[in-house]
């Protein structure tokens, strides 16, 4: 299968193509890059170096051959791409934000009007399996959220205040410096930034509603001056208590079938480069503690970019994604 990646040279372009390298059915011909026409790909992405001779291309959306896209672009860049990749067959995976929430939800959060809005799957597979499998466009969920409603879902319905506190590398930010993201303003330090006003919470409070939960939700990001990963703490807090072996047991159950999300104690280290989400619980009666563990540039983006491809192409879940954390 031709695979297409339109706003290849960031890092989810790149974490893209390292994954797709491994994928049985999948190869990459088109990367796309407006500022980097003519440009080899591995002068941008020197780990892919020897392992594709892909140049970036400036090509309109109407131009593109492939049989799937994947959108890495920023929100509102997508909207103006989506109908047309659509009307030509194209099945995709939209990593912007630009159809994760309803319309209005949208336009509210993000501070602008959407110009071609439609409805899509929101491609967080542990959910939304069966939307997922065989659509034709799918929005991937952000990274934080994706995260927070794994740790929170199993109990989300019991809850009636879920507090997300989330620590994460800085490769969330994306690869264009920035004074945030400048090393002597992250190296040996640690900060909490949106505080109360994080756009991803639109998605949580989303997940926790179709999981029937009338919870409030409540989230503040912190940076860790680390590359990679996104570490989780969320405090369920319920309207019954549980003891530790009834949150546990429903854990277990609620992740039996689910290859990418294991019940352990949960680290960066562990998860870091695959599309694994670790998890675990603790429980003081009234309140549980729940943690989870993922990579936000795989399971956070590229990776369940292309678990989404998978469920709709009709290719095995783990194509692509079945390999170990680098682990020290």
């Amino acid at each position: 299968m031709e695979i297409a990646i339109i706003g290849a040279s960031g890092y989810t372009g790149g974490e893209l193509m390292r994954l797709l390298l491994n994928h049985s059915s999948a190869d990459v011909v088109t990367a796309t890059s407006r500022k980097l026409d003519g440009t080899p790909v591995a002068s941008v992405h020197p780990h892919l170096r020897g392992l594709t001779d892909l140049v970036f291309r400036n090509i309109e959306a109407g131009d593109i051959d492939a049989d799937f896209a994947f959108l890495a672009v920023p929100h509102t860049a997508a909207m103006k791409i989506a109908g047309t990749l659509a009307e030509r067959g194209i099945k995709t995976v939209d990593l912007s934000a630009d159809y994760r929430l309803a319309k209005d939800v949208y336009e509210k959060t993000y501070g602008v009007r959407h110009e071609a809005y439609f409805e899509a799957p929101y491609g967080l597979v542990e959910l939304h399996r069966d939307e997922v499998r065989g659509a034709s466009f799918v929005a991937n969920p952000g990274c934080f959220p994706t995260g927070a409603t794994l740790a929170a879902a199993p109990l989300a319905k019991f809850a009636h205040t879920i507090i997300y506190d989330s620590k994460t590398g800085v490769t969330g930010a994306g690869n264009t410096p920035s004074g945030t993201t400048h090393y002597p303003n992250v190296g040996d330090n640690f900060s909490a930034y949106k505080w109360t006003t994080h756009r991803h919470l639109a998605e949580m409070k989303q997940e926790a509603a179709r999981l029937g939960s009338t919870a409030r939700c409540y989230f503040t990001p912190h940076l860790l001056p680390v590359n990679r990963g996104i570490l989780t703490t969320a405090h369920i807090l319920l309207r019954e208590p549980m003891e530790q072996d009834e949150v546990e047991a429903l854990y277990r159950k609620f992740y039996e079938d689910e290859f990418f999300v294991r019940y352990q104690k949960p680290t960066l280290a562990a998860v870091r480069g695959t599309n694994f989400c670790d998890v675990a619980v603790e429980s003081e009666g009234d309140r549980v503690v729940a943690i989870s563990a993922i990579d936000n540039l795989v399971k956070g983006a590229s990776g369940q970019a292309i678990q989404n491809m998978n469920l709709m192409c009709g290719f095995a879940e783990d194509d692509g994604l079945r390999f170990a954390g680098m682990l020290p």
